[in-house]
């Protein structure tokens, strides 16, 4: 097991201009100039702005699909791996069970759930050595890798490389943000988004939960922190 129970991530590629690139989409749709006349004369950090968010609040989204992130993902469960697939517009390229051997004790994440109670933690911590004796038994029986990885638990340690255009980094920031979202997608995406923050702080208003973004909730069950959104029934 790794002793950092949490994800490490780490934005590996973003567009160098990427404020100016959103603008110029934006300003784009609007102007009879050409997007590279656009693009050269622009310096105003606060007029891009500005242009940015009224163009976003209108629901164009269009404009924040030209922009696309990498990150180097490690030390996620494939729990939350199988949840981080399920999103559209990605692109994923992850360790495979198939290909790679474990060798000895496997990594694996810990729900903080068992690992505050030391009983359990302990009975989590050698089940997983049962595991992976019996796969070790399986691979040198000559089983396959891609057939011994059947009883490997969604516990199992895995890494990724990730990509996505700014649309759906926002999308999915907004959904798995939300206090109601599992726990460790929950605590990956928040660190994707601090990475990118890092370097483009503009973005921070938009990598939040939907809620700060509505100023209501829409989910069906809600954490309180903001009203629920109340839909006419027409009765």
């Amino acid at each position: 097991m790794q002793e950092n129970n949490q994800p490490v991530v780490n934005l590996i590629s973003k567009p160098e201009n990427m404020l100016k690139t959103v603008y110029t989409a934006c300003r784009t749709c609007y102007s009879a100039d050409y997007p590279i006349n656009i693009y050269n004369s622009t310096d105003d950090e606060e007029k891009m702005l500005k242009l940015i968010e009224r163009v976003i609040s209108s629901g164009h989204y269009s404009t924040i699909e030209h922009i696309q992130v990498s990150f180097a993902i490690a030390n996620v469960s494939r729990a939350c791996t199988h949840q981080l697939v399920r999103h559209r517009h990605m692109s994923f390229s992850q360790k495979s069970q198939r290909y790679v051997k474990e060798k000895g004790q496997f990594d694996y994440i810990i729900p903080p759930t068992i690992e505050r109670n030391p009983e359990l933690k302990e009975k989590f911590e050698n089940f997983m050595g049962q595991i992976a004796s019996q796969y070790q038994e399986f691979v040198e029986a000559g089983i396959p890798a891609e057939d011994a990885r059947f009883v490997l638990p969604n516990a199992a340690a895995s890494s990724m490389v990730v990509s996505m255009n700014l649309r759906e980094l926002i999308h999915v920031a907004n959904l798995r943000l939300c206090t109601r979202a599992q726990y460790e997608i929950r605590l990956l995406v928040k660190k994707m988004c601090e990475e990118l923050v890092k370097e483009e702080a503009w973005l921070k208003p938009y990598l939040v939960p939907k809620c700060e973004r509505l100023g209501f909730c829409d989910e069906d069950k809600s954490c309180g922190k903001r009203s629920r959104l109340t839909r006419d029934t027409g009765n």
